[in-house]
């Protein structure tokens, strides 16, 4: 099912991989690769694999740059991306049990749109 609530035409290139509701086990993770993403769009939009993953990687490029610019990004139907900064904090060290201080940090956040989340949860 696509994010838009409409069947998807696209079928992994090797035709091993399922969505888990597909084979009985939810719990069961499926990587989905650069590779996989370029070769479901050639199949998808009949563009050659090299066109295919220079758009791939193109696209995920510019979320990338985006982010380090510390801007946000919003998939409209898929979700937001964004940063937050922790501020230093003190914690311990599982092992010893010594404290330490955590440095400050900033970390990447995603939130999934609400049409994802329901997608998911039809799983």
């Amino acid at each position: 099912m696509s994010l838009r609530g409409k069947s998807s035409n696209i079928v992994p290139p090797n035709g091993k991989k399922k969505l888990p509701s597909e084979q009985g086990d939810v719990g069961q993770t499926t990587t989905i690769s650069r590779a996989d993403l370029a070769d479901a769009v050639a199949q998808q939009f009949g563009l050659s694999r090299a066109d295919s993953r220079r758009f791939v990687d193109g696209v995920l490029a510019e979320i990338a740059d985006a982010l380090v610019r510390g801007e946000n990004v919003k998939l409209s139907g898929f979700g937001s991306f964004s940063q937050r900064t922790k501020s230093a904090r003190p914690g311990r060290n599982p092992r010893s049990g010594d404290e330490a201080t955590i440095s400050p940090r900033r970390v990447l956040s995603f939130k999934p749109s609400h049409i994802l989340r329901r997608l998911v949860s039809e799983l």
